[in-house]
Formats: structure tokens, sequence, C-alpha cells
């Protein structure tokens, strides 16, 4: 049992229904606040970040805390790739800059697990980075939620 109330959608998932639980998560993580974003998870849930593991809502806000410190003007578009019962495939882009100006895309997969009351007791992410020109970005709304008349991952062709 959790002490969170539930987080709707609920699993079992419809293609809508998981569909909205993605956006829900995109808009989390680009409020990069960690200890909102932690409160999606299970008290006791389980990461893989790269080559990072992770276990609980206090090692995730520290993980997000370091990322988005190093991370600078980070934002994010989420995909649904698939999605069964209480699972769902997501691929992902975002783009950041590091502290000397450098900028970045980062690309990559997810694999999500939620419980009953729709927290996600399992992420698993598999990231890579690749360093791109400041004039390459295609990431171009204000900090914070993408609005809903941007592109998605399939529309920009990544």
């Amino acid at each position: 049992m959790t002490d969170q109330p539930a987080r709707p959608p609920l699993p079992p998932f419809s293609r809508e229904t998981a569909a909205q639980k993605v956006r829900m998560a995109e808009d989390g993580w680009n409020s990069r606040n960690p200890e909102r974003v932690s409160l999606a998870y299970t008290v006791d849930s389980t990461w893989r970040n790269r080559a990072e593991f992770l276990t609980g809502r206090p090692a995730i806000v520290q993980f997000l805390q370091r990322k988005w410190a190093r991370e600078l003007e980070y934002r994010l578009i989420k995909e649904l790739w698939a999605f069964d019962e209480a699972r769902i495939a997501v691929r992902f882009a975002y783009e950041w800059r590091d502290d000397s100006g450098s900028w970045f895309r980062s690309y990559g997969n997810e694999n999500w697990e939620f419980d009953a009351h729709g927290l996600m007791q399992q992420r698993i992410a598999s990231i890579n980075d690749l360093p791109i020109k400041e004039a390459d970005r295609i990431y171009h709304w204000p900090l914070g939620r993408r609005p809903d008349d941007h592109r998605g991952l399939s529309d920009l062709g990544l």
C-alpha cells in the first residue's frame, strides 16, 4: 500500500491513457523540479539510468538534482512506443548544454512498470548523447512544459 494518493491514469493502460501518462512524465521532467518528479515514483522505485542504479525517492531526488545542475537549458520530448497492462515503453530526446556552452541532444528509450496506484515502480533508461551545434537545436520553447502545438519526435524526424 502507498501513503500517496493514486496518480491516474492507472493500469491497465489503453493507448490513450498510456499516451497521457507519457505526456504527464514529460511535463514533470520539463519542470526540472526533482521533488515534484520523484512523487510519480513508488517510495522504493528502482532505476537504471545509463550505468547508474538507484533505489527510492531520496536517491531519485539526488540524481535529478545532479542531472539538472549539469544539464542546463534542459528541454525534453517523450513519445509512447508501446504499452501492455502495467508497462509502457517510451522513446525520447532532449536538448541541453553544459556549463562550457557545448550543446547536446540526448536520445534514449525507457521501460516503465507501474503499480496499481499509477506510481512507477521500475524505470530502465538507455541514453546516448550526441554533441550538436547551437545552430542545430530544434527545441526552442521557453523552459518548462512543451507547448501543445510544438511538434513531437516523429513529426520532427527524430
